[in-house]
């Protein structure tokens, strides 16, 4: 066999039978051309067995040989193949090295008889009539079983369409093969795919691996530290991997390890690459899109032994597009959740590349994209600034400004947003919003991207739109997963998954053979059939189907039978230090609110509003004189109303924080996110905010009023002292609102129980009724912290005395939190803040709610 060597640009390389080459715009690829006419991952050049083969990737512009667009041939010496355009394109000449003129012609010779394979999709295959309704449809003509063999891959004969591709045939493997972590019949991970670089071990040498240049193998992922782990040899003739302080972790079988030996069966993550040791030689497996997914038997189990997902198996084939449709009740967003491993099936196994998602989540969850149905990015910020802090939260700490740049340029070029960088996200239109989510998961490149429900209401054209960019990322090189409701466009997927009522599968194969499988002529048809036939075995149906044969029972044939699964909680890596992830958050936060000048404007307003109520009473806090029995009855009513002022205002600026960032917390934190260091920006710029209202209630209503001639702590500052006072109370109500806001399941609530909770701590300050001494009611009232508010400011102002007795027949109020002295008032203090920071570990803990479940710690 000749050797061949391609040129491009000036660059030439000697081919090595081995592996595969890629071709595109893709920084990790092969052969990387920055032109605009050639897509993401264009094409690939690899050894076909008996000669060299180029295929194209389904490019948006195409590969041309001689003139003419192919999507698959043989080439050899003497040939030149242009990307992008048939005639000025990057040119790829192609010549033998070593080889004499006859056998570059004998080469020439051949490959010339191979006819290029034109671009292009089949017409659906004619079945019989649809609205047949239960009758099964006719066997497709140009549609094979496909049969295993040992290369793991059969074609189906006759032409193939442009984005129709086999289903996923995984090989059965003997126990010593698999993958560690990959479940029982599980196949080796990375399949059958060539290795895309080897690097040579050697005894007392350290191999390091990072991003930066210096290292002895770089590793050009921004997911990657600078240096980021070493490969040792041990004195016993091993070897093991040393994690260096990596950002993102070094993984080993899915664990994150500090420093572990590694032996020829375990498989070393660092970012998108893992390595295999074998012998003394590493091989290294760069994911750059080439990896399948599949479901085996997923069963989700409710309380009272329901299921809500009964047994969904199902094969991805790598660089496709698959739609998930089914009606109401189907379990769509079960088998979302499923998948992703937000909620891990009871039984079943997922596996990404023929790796346990569900086992191995903290290393896998960086290589998978999941865009919610609600946006995942703060609409008040611009579209450059949201992907800005959206990279600097995700990418390591030692990434440089300029890089994380970079990639946010690149990403909004590719999906077309350059134009709209610097535009508030909610001045775009749906599909451009949901454009600019997609954005902020392509940061990390993901090779597998789930979407759920993403034109949900968008019209028809945004949907058309969105679904042909879904295409677009698929042709480029990802597996893009989509649960919607719209049928409108799912021509343009590769595969499609119906889903029954009860959570089983009706169907899943082409989605131009879908209606005649079901006998309708429209979905409507179909989904009304499910409705009226809630009873019918849809899924046996399915089973016994030659669809099932062609698209499922080989992937059912080696999948575990009903497997329990008990997923690892693990504490994956962050990708920032704790700090960072605070002062990273703090920014956006203050960002956030910033660009919102109606919501600042109203937390000025807000204080001074209710301060000012207060001083509608022209009364002082003047003490009565001794043995005058004059009672200011006024000075009880002005601090009650000054409380309730605190209390509300610290309260509304927290209710609607933690439900209205639900979804991106929950997204944020499966990506690395710290839980505290996410809490603690809230309570730092909240408690910052509340502080200042504290401030503008206190000057207002204390200005004008005579005070104590001195305090109990601040002896010359006794308006201070009562500030104080007012501060800690708004800062216990903000953390109180912080809990409702954790709690709720939607907006809407937050607002009846924010005029429950101020209601509340009008009754139980004391100052309305006696308290002290009312067995049960003044035991609840140590709940309330306006009841202790009251009580720091009652033993600053000594209302014990000034106001009338609640007893008429004692002659002065014998309340004990009121007690004029500074042991009291510390008392009164400490227990104020305390019920704050108790609320602060409840908040914590109900923000665990809202985490995939692998990660709950």
């Amino acid at each position: 066999m000749p050797e061949l060597v391609l040129e491009l640009n000036g660059q030439t390389w000697t081919l090595d039978p081995s592996r595969s080459y890629t071709l595109g715009r893709d920084p990790q690829g092969d052969m990387v051309l920055e032109d605009a006419r050639v897509s993401w991952r264009h094409a690939t050049v690899r050894w076909g067995g008996h000669s060299w083969v180029i295929e194209d990737h389904g490019s948006t512009n195409g590969t041309y040989v001689q003139g003419q667009r192919i999507q698959q041939m043989e080439i050899g010496p003497g040939q030149a193949v242009n990307l992008g355009n048939a005639t000025d394109g990057p040119r790829l000449n192609l010549t033998v090295a070593g080889a004499s003129a006859p056998v570059a012609d004998i080469y020439n010779a051949h490959t010339a008889m191979a006819a290029p394979v034109q671009q292009g999709r089949q017409a659906p295959p004619q079945h019989q009539q649809p609205g047949m309704g239960w009758q099964q449809p006719q066997q497709p003509q140009q549609y094979q079983a496909p049969a295993q063999q040992q290369g793991g891959w059969q074609q189906p004969q006759g032409q193939q369409p442009q984005h129709q591709q086999q289903a996923y045939v995984p090989q059965q493997q003997s126990p010593a093969h698999q993958a560690p972590g990959g479940g029982a019949g599980a196949p080796p991970a990375h399949g059958d795919r060539s290795p895309t670089s080897f690097h040579q071990m050697a005894l007392g040498r350290v191999m390091r691996i990072g991003r930066a240049l210096e290292n002895e193998l770089v590793v050009s992922d921004l997911q990657v530290s600078r240096h980021h782990a070493e490969f040792r040899a041990t004195h016993d003739g091993r070897f093991e991997i040393v994690d260096l302080g990596s950002h993102n972790g070094t993984y080993v079988n899915g664990q994150p390890v500090r420093q572990q030996i590694i032996g020829p069966n375990d498989i070393i993550g660092v970012g998108h690459s893992t390595f295999r040791l074998v012998g003394d030689r590493l091989e290294e497996f760069v994911d750059t899109g080439d990896v399948s997914f599949s479901a085996r038997h997923l069963t989700v189990t409710v309380e009272g032994g329901k299921q809500i997902l009964k047994d969904v198996s199902f094969g991805v084939p790598e660089k496709s597009l698959i739609a998930v449709i089914g009606p109401s009740g189907s379990g769509k967003s079960t088998l979302l959740k499923a998948l992703t491993g937000y909620r891990p099936a009871n039984e079943g196994d997922v596996l990404y590349d023929n790796r346990n998602l569900y086992k191995q989540f903290a290393e896998l969850r960086q290589r998978i994209g999941l865009v919610p149905q609600d946006d995942i990015l703060h609409k008040e910020l611009t579209v450059r600034k949201a992907l800005r802090y959206a990279a600097k939260l995700r990418f390591p700490g030692d990434t440089a400004a300029s890089e994380r740049e970079a990639r946010i340029t690149e990403v909004l070029g590719e999906l077309k947003l350059d134009i709209h960088a610097d535009k508030k996200v909610t001045s775009l239109s749906g599909g451009q919003r949901k454009r600019v989510s997609v954005a902020l998961e392509l940061l990390t490149k993901p090779s597998l991207i789930f979407l759920d429900e993403p034109t949900s209401g968008l019209d028809p054209g945004m949907d058309r739109d969105v679904m042909q960019l879904l295409r677009g990322l698929a042709d480029d090189g990802r597996t893009v997963l989509v649960v919607t409701h719209s049928v409108a466009e799912l021509a343009l997927c590769d595969k499609l998954l119906v889903m029954a009522p009860g959570g089983s599968v009706a169907y899943f194969g082409p989605p131009e053979e879908a209606l005649n499988f079901f006998g309708y002529e429209t979905w409507a048809d179909v989904f009304s059939a499910f409705e009226n036939y809630r009873d019918y075995d849809w899924s046996g149906r399915w089973r016994g189907s030659q669809h099932y044969q062609m698209y499922a029972a080989d992937l059912d044939a080696v999948a575990p039978q009903a497997v329990h699964v008990q997923p690892q909680m693990v504490r994956p890596p962050k990708p920032q230090s704790w700090g960072s992830q605070l002062w990273t958050l703090m920014r956006r936060y203050v960002s956030v609110i910033a660009s919102d000048r109606g919501f600042m404007g109203l937390m000025l307003i807000l204080p001074a509003v209710l301060g000012g109520v207060s001083c509608v009473i022209p009364s002082d806090f003047g003490l009565a004189p001794p043995g005058k029995g004059h009672f200011n009855q006024d000075a009880g009513t002005i601090m009650l109303i000054l409380a309730v002022g605190a209390c509300f205002s610290g309260a509304a600026n927290s209710v609607r924080e933690l439900i209205k960032e639900r979804v991106i917390y929950e997204r944020e934190r499966a990506v690395g996110l710290s839980r505290s260091a996410y809490l603690m920006s809230k309570v730092i710029i909240l408690g910052l905010i509340t502080a200042v209202q504290g401030v503008i209630i206190s000057a207002i209503g204390f200005s004008v009023r005579e005070l104590p001639a001195e305090g109990l702590i601040l002896k010359a500052l006794p308006a201070a002292e009562l500030c104080l006072v007012i501060i800690a109370l708004g800062f216990t109500s903000m953390m109180i609102g912080l809990v409702i806001s954790a709690l709720v399941k939607t907006a809407e609530k937050t607002m009846p129980l924010l005029v429950m909770f101020a209601i509340v701590q009008v009754v139980f300050t004391g100052i309305m009724f006696k308290i002290y001494d009312s067995p049960g009611i003044e035991q609840f009232a140590w709940l309330m912290p306006s009841r202790w508010a009251i009580g720091a400011a009652g033993a600053t102002l000594d209302l014990s005395h000034i106001m009338a007795p609640m007893d008429k027949g004692d002659p002065k109020n014998l309340d004990p939190l009121w007690e004029h002295t500074a042991a009291q008032w510390g008392i009164d203090m400490t227990v104020l803040i305390v019920l704050g920071v108790i609320c602060g570990f409840a908040v914590a803990r109900l923000l665990r709610r809202h985490e995939p479940e692998v990660m709950r710690n």
